[in-house]
């Protein structure tokens, strides 16, 4: 059983490094056929940690400042405020317009080849406020983070590096909450080790790939998982409005 649920975090991460976010969208519910909730959530989230710090190692040398400080900033801020308000916004409504926007976002971007949106201070500070609060709100905000730094229509390893320093800070503001309140019990502690060699290798593995596809393809691949993550949310809404 642990050799799948290793095996399950290694191809989250490849697919993960290689779109720049979605690692935990894919291996959260993964995890939740070996462990109970709140034990997958935090290897989970401990894992997303790993890789992103994998990615900016990998991918360091496109790393860029300038976004990760006007985008990064408002996006921890609004996590933490996110956080906050789990107890009383409809956090399925919330994913659901969510999934609607990121199917018409992907489905023009792939239409219209050359939409791009200057990374201004402006839409920096509006992407990154709402994709932190939307990670805080609901524990994921990759696909609208990625969403918003392809618009500004980033070369593939500065889209990479600075995608994962933004998830990576974002990540250390609800580790110590889990931990505080006792997610993990010491029995799975073993896991924490395995995963950190999991998540380089798996992120050592992505970036072979991404280096071998083509920038204009690279930007179709984003576009893509961030139309199945679009579709992904928009189907958990619906399913949850019919029970």
């Amino acid at each position: 059983m642990s050799i799948l649920f290793f095996f399950s975090a290694f191809i989250a991460e490849v697919l993960g490094t290689i779109a720049g976010f979605g690692s935990s969208t894919v291996f959260l519910p993964l995890a939740l056929l070996f462990f109970d909730f709140k034990s997958a959530l935090v290897l989970v989230a401990l894992f997303h940690i790993f890789g992103n710090i994998s990615r900016v190692s990998f991918f360091k040398h496109g790393l860029d400042r300038h976004i990760l400080i006007i985008f990064g900033i408002p996006s921890v801020i609004l996590t933490l405020i996110g956080a906050l308000l789990v107890a009383y916004l409809p956090q399925e409504m919330l994913k659901g317009i969510l999934g609607a926007f990121l199917i018409i976002y992907s489905i023009i971007s792939l239409w219209k080849e050359d939409l791009r949106v200057r990374p201004s201070l402006f839409n920096s500070v509006i992407g990154g406020g709402l994709s932190g609060f939307l990670a805080g709100l609901i524990g994921t905000g990759g696909a609208l983070r990625g969403a918003f730094l392809t618009a500004f229509g980033l070369p593939k390893e500065k889209y990479i590096a600075t995608a994962a320093a933004i998830a990576l800070a974002v990540d250390l503001t609800r580790i110590p909450v889990y931990f505080a309140e006792g997610f993990l019990t010491s029995q799975y502690y073993w896991y924490i080790p395995v995963l950190l060699i999991v998540a380089l290798t798996g992120s050592f593995i992505g970036k072979q790939i991404v280096k071998r596809v083509p920038q204009k393809r690279f930007r179709k691949v984003v576009l893509v998982a961030i139309l199945v993550i679009g579709f992904k949310f928009l189907f958990d809404w619906l399913s949850y409005l019919l029970l």
